[in-house]
């Protein structure tokens, strides 16, 4: 057999004895430390929000003010959850607004029907409750399996179910708007105004969401098979991932979460009606942005989508407070903000 030429043969030892870069740690350095430094963006603007928000407004630091952007943030960001997996994948969901004012009429339908068949109006509660969650679940199953199995891009599926979902809802209630009876209403109404320790409901289910999604998404198979998936589908496919089924389960979950946030939500007015959940997939797609999520894929946090949306709720909060700037034009700041973000993540990947 013919030997090949030691010249020919770089070793190890060669390799190790090559000369270093000139500069190449310090480069490396910098690099590592702007890398730190960018990851940090969001926790940053979020801590010079709130100090602008104290200087501008001296209600603004107050622990009732606080608790209530926690609160108003915990249904966008209970979304915003399940959206990062989904964005993470390489996928999109503009239907999530829709979807949620569907399941909330469907639910409030459901429990004033289902009160006298069942004798209890705490057992039509509890049922509709669970409505909301496998409601979430089925949309989000449909959205996969048009996504997958029908190989629509997801832009064009979830786009097309907003309409959908929000027309249903309009023909359902007639226009008007569909209310929890007052019986039902006064049992929900602790799900949304009562606390624990001093802290709304709603607040602790979101950190209770955000924490298993953050545990689902770095600690498990099925999360490493998603940042797979958003990084590279064909080479996932390759790494013998079962994409499809991956991209089913994202969807669900994100599904599941819109069901949590509707369950959520319905208690606070006892109602739904053709604006409910309006432009709240542009506010959850922001929070994850915002928080430091690929638009591309591949790559993003749960602590940053977390932090994304109360810095997001923190400014709406702020134009509330303060004159700056009309509240009117709290979507078109969001807007802005997801467009500087996308200029900003543009040399990614």
């Amino acid at each position: 057999m013919p030997q090949v030429p030691a010249e020919n043969a770089p070793t190890a030892a060669a390799a190790a004895a090559a000369p270093a870069v000139p500069g190449e740690g310090r480069h490396g350095g910098a690099t590592a430390w702007w890398g730190k430094l960018h990851g940090l963006g969001p926790v940053i603007g979020l801590v010079l929000l709130c100090i602008a928000g104290t200087l501008l407004n001296s209600n603004f630091a107050t622990y009732d003010n606080v608790m209530n952007v926690l609160t108003r943030t915990a249904f966008i960001g209970i979304i915003a959850v399940g959206m990062c997996f989904v964005i993470i994948s390489g996928g999109i969901d503009l239907s999530v607004g829709s979807m949620a004012a569907l399941i909330a009429g469907s639910v409030i339908l459901f429990m004033n029907a289902m009160a006298p068949v069942l004798g209890s109006p705490m057992a039509a509660v509890v049922v509709g409750m669970l409505l909301a969650v496998v409601l979430g679940a089925v949309f989000g199953l449909v959205h996969g399996l048009l996504i997958t199995k029908g190989r629509i891009e997801p832009f064009i599926v979830t786009l097309g179910t907003l309409g959908i979902f929000r027309a249903y809802l309009t023909y359902f209630s007639n226009g008007g708007a569909i209310t929890l009876e007052n019986d039902l209403s006064d049992i929900y109404s602790p799900v949304y105004y009562a606390n624990l320790l001093g802290v709304p409901i709603p607040v602790w289910i979101f950190l209770l969401v955000a924490v298993i999604g953050g545990v689902i998404l770095n600690r498990t198979a099925y999360g490493r098979y998603v940042q797979a998936i958003g990084s590279n589908e064909q080479v996932a496919q390759y790494a013998a991932v079962d994409v499809h089924k991956i991209k089913i389960l994202t969807y669900m979950l994100l599904g599941v979460c819109v069901g949590i946030a509707t369950l959520l939500y319905v208690p606070r007015l006892g109602s739904a009606s053709p604006t409910t959940g309006l432009l709240w997939e542009l506010e959850a797609i922001a929070a994850v942005i915002v928080g430091g999520t690929v638009l591309k894929g591949g790559a993003g946090s749960i602590t940053g989508t977390v932090v994304g949306a109360i810095l997001l709720s923190v400014i709406s909060n702020i134009l509330n407070l303060t004159s700056i700037i009309s509240v009117y034009l709290n979507a078109a700041v969001q807007g802005f903000v997801i467009i500087a973000v996308a200029f900003m993540q543009r040399g990614k990947r």
